[in-house]
């Protein structure tokens, strides 16, 4: 009886407690409905977020139910405390229903509404970003929850992400495309200034309603700019995690250089372009692979990866091209360089590499090209290692086959300041003149010289190295064979002119030859330029402006043998590298001409006699000395 008492006391007295406790929970409701506790609230919050929260509107919150709902205007968010100061969004109107997590559910948000939102977006070089749920260097890694319906109309949003390189400053819309079948699939859309320029960005991604966390989360992106394309088809491992994701992409356009404005990689100009390839990204680690670029008749192949772990990229990659032509590279490319006042095309790449580039990351880069184009001179059989390492680019192994001869260079860069300063050592070894592309006319030389550049110089281009370069350049002909009209033709002798005009091609034997140069500021200075052959021993002086790249190179001939008439005028070489010319020095030719005719028919019958002996007839070049004095200037 007394215990039969007990418990139905302690049952009404529960019955009681348990009334109170509803009736002080109704209050509490519609007090929060009221809008009261808002400091207690605003605290709740900021705690949850590690961010301030600021509401200067009304708030309506319906907070006990399954799916809670609160709506609030005029609402500041402010940075978390692993960024600088200020504010992540202002929001005029926000309205979030949120789903409780129950029994193998997660919480998640059933709505999200935002009406004239501002989002400022940023996340630095280290990673660290104010849209991140919890601070990267805790490696918490939060997820954001499932959002399964979002609608945010003409948002304006100012991103910069030092990580990517992109700055956005545009309007972005997000919801559900309505009049499809349901369930209906999200398109984000957003239009602005992408790093400068004007770009539009179109996705359309799986439907949010069915989303779910152990599911992926399929997309595709379309994006343009400065008559570039992006397209791509992709999925998130996760859904709304960046860090995990696998695409499939293909772009086109103008100028290669313009996907900057799309990805923020920085690459070189081209003339019209097409890229393709995967990526897969795994937290800080993205892998390209089966890229594939076109432009022009070159081609490029190959996979890289970069990792930003240590918040300094590293990047290691491996290329292949079948061709390669330095043409198809830089600003004459793409159609926007100016001609050098000669009009003629320059033969040295100015192909810029900005400097910033080198000093953002380090990485290893493998390239092979089975040809490679530069200018009209070709090489094959290509082979480069490339690193990168605070800021300072080596090249310390380049191989190639160069008519047939070999070409190892080594190359080192120091890109630590604006303009970059450059050391080259470059071997030419047994290449043979005769191949030189003389477009289906003889070759003037044939042989197997040997050459030596050892140069340095400022600049961001092959170009503007050359345009600066102090040091020697020297090439050697140990032996070797000359057209006799050319060799001739420097002594300006009437047999050598008709050779020349019958395109014959009688060769004289070559002992030796050497050009030796001394560079100063870009410009190559003769130090030495001597050809020996078996009739005529070639001399020469002047200088070459690698700038410009204009020949200023005066030859002069001695016959090693009488002749009836010889017209003691040099052989004037001008033009360019790329397009070199010969001239006979106008001053006193006619005159002298005239003068030798005149001799020729005076003293005829002299003639057999004296045969106009020149006291100063050539004689051979110490062959010996020449080379020897070459090879030591090559050291």
């Amino acid at each position: 009886m007394t215990a039969s008492l007990a418990l139905r006391r302690g049952l009404i007295g529960s019955a009681a407690a348990l009334a109170v406790l509803i009736v002080i929970a109704a209050a509490l409701a519609a007090a929060v409905d009221a809008g009261y506790f808002r400091g207690p609230l605003l605290r709740l919050l900021a705690r949850c977020t590690q961010r301030q929260v600021h509401i200067d509107g009304s708030i309506e919150a319906h907070i006990f139910s399954l799916h809670p709902r609160v709506t609030a205007e005029r609402v500041v968010i402010g940075n978390p405390p692993w960024m600088p100061k200020g504010n992540t969004a202002e929001i005029a109107k926000i309205s979030l229903v949120i789903d409780l997590p129950r029994f193998r559910h997660s919480i998640g948000i059933e709505s999200l509404k935002m009406d004239a939102a501002r989002l400022h977006l940023v996340r630095n070089a280290t990673g660290h970003a104010n849209w991140q749920m919890t601070d990267p260097d805790t490696g918490g890694g939060a997820e954001w929850p499932i959002i399964h319906l979002l609608s945010m109309q003409d948002a304006h949003v100012d991103l910069e992400d030092a990580r990517l390189h992109l700055n956005f400053d545009g309007s972005v819309s997000a919801h559900e495309m309505s009049g499809v079948p349901r369930p209906p699939p999200l398109r984000i859309a957003a239009a602005g200034l992408l790093n400068g320029r004007a770009a539009t960005l179109e996705i359309t991604g799986d439907s949010l309603v069915d989303v779910a966390r152990e599911r992926p989360y399929h997309f595709i992106f379309v994006e343009r700019s400065s008559g570039s394309r992006l397209i791509g088809t992709g999925s998130l491992l996760r859904p709304f995690d960046l860090t995990a994701l696998d695409t499939t992409f293909d772009a086109a356009g103008a100028n290669l250089k313009d996907l900057y404005y799309l990805t923020g990689v920085t690459l070189v100009n081209t003339g019209n372009y097409r890229l393709s390839g995967t990526l897969s990204r795994r937290g800080t680690h993205s892998k390209f692979s089966e890229l594939r670029v076109t432009s022009g008749q070159s081609d490029i192949r190959g996979l890289l990866s970069i990792d930003t772990a240590s918040g300094r990229p590293k990047l290691d990659a491996d290329f292949t091209s079948q061709l390669l032509r330095l043409a198809d590279l830089g600003e004459r490319a793409a159609a926007r360089g100016s001609e050098p006042e000669s009009g003629t095309p320059l033969l040295l790449s100015n192909a810029m590499l900005k400097p910033s580039t080198v000093r953002r990351g380090d990485a290893l880069v493998n390239f092979h090209a089975r040809r490679v184009e530069v200018g009209r001179i070709p090489m094959r059989a290509v082979a480069a290692t490339m690193t990168i390492d605070q800021g300072i680019l080596t090249v310390s192994s380049l191989s190639a086959e160069v008519l047939e001869g070999r070409l190892p260079a080594h190359l080192k860069l120091d890109a630590n300041r604006e303009t970059p300063s450059a050391a080259v050592d470059l071997k030419i070894t047994d290449l043979q003149l005769a191949l030189l592309d003389r477009k289906g006319t003889p070759p003037p030389i044939d042989g197997l010289m040997r050459a030596r550049v050892i140069v340095t110089g400022e600049g961001s281009s092959i170009h503007q190295v050359a345009a600066t370069a102090n040091g020697t350049v020297t090439a050697v002909l140990p032996h070797g064979t000359l057209r006799a009209s050319l060799a001739e033709l420097t002594g300006i002798d009437l047999r050598g002119l008709g050779l020349l005009i019958a395109k014959n091609a009688q060769e004289t034997a070559v002992r030796c030859g050497v050009a030796s140069f001394e560079a100063h500021q870009g410009t190559l200075a003769v130090k030495s330029l001597v050809v020996d052959t078996d009739h005529v021993l070639i001399t020469g002086d002047g200088a070459v402006n690698l700038d410009t790249e204009a020949l200023d190179l005066k030859l002069h001939g001695r016959p090693k043998s009488v002749r009836l008439i010889r017209i003691c005028t040099p052989v004037l070489v001008r033009g360019t590298l790329a397009h070199p010319s010969f001239t006979i020095q106008a001053r006193h030719s006619v005159a002298q001409a005239a003068e030798a005719v005149t001799l020729a028919v005076v003293f005829t019958p002299l003639a057999a006699v004296l045969a106009f002996v020149d006291p100063g007839l050539a004689k051979d070049a110490d062959c010996a000395a020449l080379l020897a004095a070459a090879g030591q200037a090559k050291r």
